[in-house]
C-alpha cells in the first residue's frame, strides 16, 4: 500500500473479475478489511485499476503509508480480503504457539 492508500494487484483484481471503476464495499471484520463487488458501492477501482482505501478504512485496520498487506481473492464470494500487518502478527503468532512445543 502506498503512502495514498493505493492498493495494485492486477492479478488479483483480475481473478476476481473487477476492471477499472468496478464498484465497492467496503468495511472492517475483526481486523480485516473486506472488499465485496457492489454496484452501489462508494470505493471503486480507479482507472488505472489501483484500489484506494480511504483514511477512515485506513484507521479501522491502523494501516499505515508503505505497510506491507496480504491480499486473498475469493472469487465464488466475489469478495478481497486484505490482511494488515497486526493481523497477519496475530495469524502467525496463533500458528507458532502450536507448533515446536517441547518436545526433543
Amino acid at each position: 500500500m502506498d503512502k495514498a492508500g493505493r492498493i495494485a494487484s492486477s492479478t488479483v483484481f483480475r481473478a476476481l473479475g473487477w476492471p477499472a471503476r468496478t464498484r465497492l464495499q467496503v468495511h472492517e471484520d475483526h481486523g480485516f478489511v473486506l472488499v465485496r463487488h457492489d454496484p452501489g458501492g462508494v470505493l471503486s477501482l480507479n482507472d488505472a485499476g489501483y484500489l484506494c482505501l480511504l483514511e477512515p478504512v485506513r484507521r479501522w485496520c491502523d494501516l499505515h503509508p508503505g505497510d506491507r498487506v496480504l491480499l486473498a481473492a475469493e472469487p465464488d464470494r466475489q469478495l478481497l480480503v486484505i490482511h494488515p500487518p497486526a493481523a497477519l502478527d496475530a495469524m502467525i503468532t496463533q500458528a507458532h504457539e502450536v507448533i515446536g512445543g517441547d518436545k526433543a
